[in-house]
Parts: structure tokens; sequence; C-alpha cells
């Protein structure tokens, strides 16, 4: 199938883009569910704010996941599914959610990095290509994670 697309980007380039948003979409999508997690389980004093700022940050990354999936199917490849497959695809973790709300925060800011990271990596990738559509979302990506990193950074008394 994807041999019959006529879009300006090669079948390797296509195959190569959409296998660097695979390993953004899998730590996307670990990340999704380490914060929703940490969202039930958080406890402490500050509980209600806390509460309140992951449930913002896995909204929004949830509603990520999709535009992540899409954008490789735009491209012609099949979107990985399945837990075997993400996990096989991210460098992120599982969340305990015996840990302290402080440990929690920092276990997501390190999350929120190396999605940024993986993020960063995929888009020379898709710049090389012309793949302006791609580069677009990984700016998305990079702002909304940013952003995350930066709230977290604040909660926790950070620079």
């Amino acid at each position: 199938m994807a041999d019959t697309l006529n879009t300006g980007l090669t079948a390797q380039q296509r195959a190569e883009i959409a296998a660097s948003l695979s390993k953004v979409l899998a730590d996307s999508y670990a990340l999704y569910l380490k914060t929703h997690g940490y969202h039930w389980n958080v406890r402490g004093p500050n509980f209600q704010s806390l509460h309140v700022l992951l449930e913002g940050q896995y909204q929004e990354e949830w509603a990520a996941l999709d535009d992540l999936a899409e954008r490789i199917r735009a491209l012609g490849e099949l979107a990985p599914q399945g837990y075997s497959a993400f996990g096989n695809l991210s460098s992120i973790k599982d969340g305990d959610p015996e840990k302290g709300w402080e440990e929690m925060l920092k276990d997501l800011l390190t999350d929120n990095e190396t999605v940024i990271r993986t993020a960063r990596e995929a888009f020379p990738v898709a710049d090389d290509a012309g793949d302006e559509a791609t580069a677009d979302l990984l700016t998305q990506r990079l702002q909304a994670h940013e952003k995350h990193a930066w709230m977290l950074r604040a909660t926790l008394g950070l620079k």
C-alpha cells in the first residue's frame, strides 16, 4: 500500500519518518499511562492541585497520541499498537504507585525530557525529507512536553 502513495516522499523516506514517529508515539503512550496512573495515585497535602495538574497533562497527552498515529498512517505505514509493541519501542518504564508525590513528579519530569529528546531525534529525519507536516507535529509535541516539564519543575520548586 505504501508504494502507491505519490506525495513527494519516497517509500524509504516515509518508512524512516514513520519509524522515528513510532518511537515518539511509544514514548508518548508510556508517558500518558504513567501520568494518568500518577493522577489516580498521588497523595499528600497538595493532592488537589497535583491531581488537577496531572489531569491536564494526561488529557493533552492522550489527544496527541491520535495525531501521532494518524500521521504515521498518512505516511502509508502502520502505527504500532499494543503493550508489547510499545514496550519494545519505548525507553520509558512503568510508574510506581507507591512513590510519594515528589518522586512521582520527578519521574514524570525525567520522562517528559525523554519524550523531548525522542522528538528532537525524529525531527532531522522529517526535516531532511522535506516533510513539513511531520516537522510541524514534532514542533507541537516539543512545545507541549517542554511546557509539561516546566510545570513539573516549578511545582517541585526547581528552575
